[in-house]
């Protein structure tokens, strides 16, 4: 593929004076998906199936891809009845191999997507990918002291952060501790993994079988981690959770040393700003976007036909250059204003009058 992936670079750039109106990147992405730069492709070239309902996704990808940071994570695009679906999922791999990549889907009740990438995705299909994202990794140092609390497919990216301190920071896992929670022994993603890292490493492993012994509370994981306090902590799993870890936090510890990871649309700014007349200059389709209201959902409700993916600003999917005018971030408020700026139309509002290139 290292040679096929020359090639497509380079007739990208020759294509380019030929393809006039279409673009070069549409016709390489025929001819081999993993090529397109705009649309960019994996493969599944292994599947591994950890427990009844959880399997790892072994991806080929891209060679122009975005490394990742152990923690990260990135949106998987998978289309189903003939609809693109975007959800964002840990990578479980380490950053070492830059064309392999590995996500770990747990098929939840009721999720259709979960359902088919853990279930129903065969080898050699092609999943979309979004660029890696996410603020849930270790800095550099590593802290002295480390503490992980996980439950359940929580524990997929901190299993990330394990494997990359195996490889490049094994003295940091000596000591260090990760409270794990599962329903039974036998429903531990990555279980025979982490106990074997328990016995070679240094890490102590504490695991909580929810079914016997209930859901971990604060108290509880005091019990088992009586220097808690001294420990920089890296939490992911349910929002009650991570919602009753934080709280503890605030009470008895430093806030600042509690590092949580959640998977929800992040909520909104108390003040979403001005709003505006939004232009989409390749469709010419004008809308009015009270203060709130993000740019696509302004044009869909005018009849603009759009890209869209998660719609939660993960996978850029729906990105259209700033021609003119502000934007604004409507999840931290920020504004954008600097003409060619890349835009997410399903997370930025109008800051007054706009034009985007969509």
């Amino acid at each position: 593929m290292g040679v096929l992936g020359d090639i497509g670079r380079r007739a990208r750039g020759a294509a380019a004076l030929f393809t006039q109106p279409l673009l070069p990147d549409d016709l390489l992405g025929t001819l081999n998906p993993l090529w397109s730069a705009s649309e960019p492709h994996a493969r599944v070239v292994g599947l591994r199936r950890e427990t009844a309902d959880t399997t790892t996704l072994l991806l080929h990808t891209p060679r122009a891809r975005t490394p990742h940071r152990a923690g990260q994570f990135v949106g998987i695009g998978t289309r189903l009845d003939g609809v693109w679906q975007w959800r964002t999922y840990s990578v479980s791999s380490r950053p070492r191999d830059p064309r392999r990549l590995a996500v770990t889907v747990t098929a939840v009740p009721g999720g259709t997507v979960s359902g088919a990438l853990a279930h129903r995705t065969p080898v050699g299909a092609l999943v979309r990918i979004g660029p890696p994202a996410g603020e849930f990794v270790l800095p550099d140092p590593v802290p002295e002291k480390l503490l992980f609390v996980t439950a359940g497919s929580g524990i997929t990216p901190v299993m990330g952060i394990l494997r990359d301190l195996v490889d490049t920071r094994p003295h940091a896992l000596d000591g260090a501790v990760l409270v794990h929670c599962d329903r039974t022994p036998d429903e531990l993603v990555f279980g025979s993994e982490l106990r074997r890292l328990a016995a070679t490493t240094g890490l102590r492993l504490v695991e909580r079988h929810t079914a016997a012994e209930g859901r971990l509370t604060p108290d509880a994981l005091a019990d088992a981690v009586p220097d808690w306090a001294a420990r920089e902590t890296w939490a992911c799993g349910p929002a009650g959770l991570l919602d009753a870890l934080a709280g503890h936090w605030d009470r008895f510890g430093d806030p600042d040393a509690l590092h949580v990871e959640r998977f929800v649309a992040p909520a909104p700014v108390a003040d979403p700003g001005t709003g505006g007349r939004v232009t989409f200059t390749t469709s010419g389709i004008t809308a009015d976007a009270g203060p709130g209201v993000a740019l696509m959902a302004a044009g869909e409700s005018a009849g603009a036909l759009l890209p869209n993916g998660c719609r939660m600003g993960i996978c850029h999917t729906c990105v259209g250059k700033l021609r003119s005018g502000g934007v604004r971030d409507l999840r931290n408020g920020d504004v954008h204003d600097t003409p060619g700026q890349s835009v997410r139309t399903c997370v930025s509002g109008a800051a007054g009058d706009v034009e985007i290139e969509l």
